[in-house]
């Protein structure tokens, strides 16, 4: 049989004289990604049948490899040590032709199609099917990186060459998604990775308004809050400016916040004017006289009896703040809050809102940091309100706005009892301008199955 059939046609030859035609089907259409369902049904079989006459070639395939090339259970097991390679690989290394029949012998040596979060990667074969699986969760640990690192990329986390790599980390269960500019992010920080690879690429720092492309973001506003929660990046003062925390060679203020470069120089050099504090500080973290003055409401700050600004802890007066006006969406009756906050992404998200610091005076909270607590009904988070130095935030509405069903445009309004801090939180939209039930309005009806 060894001179009847040469060593590169015998796989072939085999094929063709060794197994049936029906056989030929099945193993052809398993190739292709078939189910034994489905073959089965083209066939007029079951699946159980299918499989069978399945594992009869694969059967039929080994016992003639046996007999015309020893050790090919090994080659096969060697060549397939790696993550995956294509069955052309295992064809050269066996001297035979690359041909369908081949799956059936390497499925007999025990290799299997290589596990992917897309699937089994077809026409791909490993004696370690889970392998390509983690060589791929290395690359996406590398992210973010340029399209045309995604080769070397892919190098460094031991993938093979020849991958469809496109393919697979675009697939929707890839945690790497394809940006804008033709860059690989991942999908849960796209804009936070497409601002680090802007900034990379342009090698210096860059405004918040020239990141809104490529971080696809609507807001100014949106671009800070997103950079300031990542620590790959960092706010240059007094330019405003952002650039990456890995450039060291950026003159950078040693403070992480303006409270903080005030309460060192009070520290430092006791009692000083306001003029002087604040010429002090702006030489050791440049911000605007407005933020500055914001500052003072710190907790840990105060005046003296001779005016000059100290440490509480050095028993000065804390600064007592004015009553500022009070803005048309909040009201008060008796022990009883009420306030309309306009619905947005960030509240959609999880994140705090913004609210006017007209309510944390009435709240009490007089200084910073300060908050207080409003428990709601049922199993649902509190509300909390926070009072800053430089913002009032209320937090926890998320999971009320999901259950109202409201959306991005509509109105909650929150109720908060002040004798006995609880709150209620519910649907503030007239009917007729109400966005959510004008959308549920327009869709169409539900049809029972």
């Amino acid at each position: 049989m060894g001179d009847e059939w040469s060593m590169g046609e015998w796989l072939v030859r085999a094929w063709e004289t060794g197994i049936v035609e029906r056989e030929r089907v099945v193993v052809t259409g398993r190739a292709e990604g078939m189910t034994l369902d489905k073959i089965g049904a083209t066939l007029g079989l079951t699946r159980e049948r299918a499989r069978q006459i399945q594992n009869q070639a694969r059967k039929r395939l080994s016992e003639m490899a046996d007999i015309v090339q020893d050790g090919w259970r090994e080659t096969t097991r060697t060549a397939g040590a790696g993550p995956a390679a294509p069955r052309a690989a295992f064809a050269a290394a066996l001297g035979v032709v690359d041909h369908v029949a081949l799956d059936e012998l390497l499925a007999a040596a025990g290799l299997d199609a290589p596990r992917t979060w897309a699937g089994p990667l077809r026409g791909w074969w490993s004696a370690d099917p889970s392998a390509l699986d983690g060589a791929l969760r290395r690359l996406v640990d590398t992210a973010p990186f340029r399209g045309d690192d995604l080769d070397r990329a892919a190098s460094e986390a031991g993938l093979p060459a020849g991958l469809p790599l496109a393919w697979l980390l675009s697939h929707s269960e890839s945690r790497l998604a394809l940006s804008s500019d033709r860059h690989w992010v991942r999908r849960k920080a796209q804009g936070r990775d497409a601002a680090y690879l802007w900034l990379l690429e342009a090698g210096r720092p860059c405004r918040a308004d020239e990141l809104l492309t490529p971080m696809a973001a609507t807001t100014v506003a949106a671009v800070r809050e997103a950079l300031r929660r990542d620590d790959r990046f960092r706010q240059i003062r007094p330019e405003s400016t952002w650039a990456l925390a890995e450039w060291t060679h950026l003159r950078a203020s040693t403070y992480a916040t303006a409270v903080e470069a005030m309460i060192a120089v009070v520290t430092e050099s006791g009692p000083l004017s306001r003029a002087r504090l604040f010429a002090r500080v702006t030489e050791l973290y440049p911000v605007t006289p407005w933020r500055l003055k914001q500052c003072l409401l710190s907790d840990q700050l105060g005046e003296t009896p001779d005016g000059l600004i100290d440490l509480v802890s050095r028993s000065a007066r804390p600064f007592k703040e004015e009553e500022p006006a009070r803005p048309d969406t909040m009201a008060v009756e008796g022990e009883v809050l009420g306030m309309r906050i306009p619905v947005n992404r960030d509240i959609l998200r999880g994140s705090g809102v913004n609210v006017h610091t007209w309510l944390t005076w009435r709240l009490g909270l007089r200084q910073a940091p300060m908050s207080r607590t409003f428990t709601t009904p049922g199993d649902h988070s509190p509300l909390v309100v926070r009072r800053g130095t430089s913002s009032a935030q209320l937090s926890s509405l998320r999971r009320h706005a999901l259950e109202l069903k409201v959306v991005d445009g509509c109105v909650l309004a929150v109720l908060l009892r002040l004798d006995d801090d609880t709150a209620r939180v519910g649907h503030g939209c007239a009917p007729n301008t109400c966005l959510a039930l004008r959308t549920r309005a327009a869709a169409p009806p539900a049809v029972n199955v």
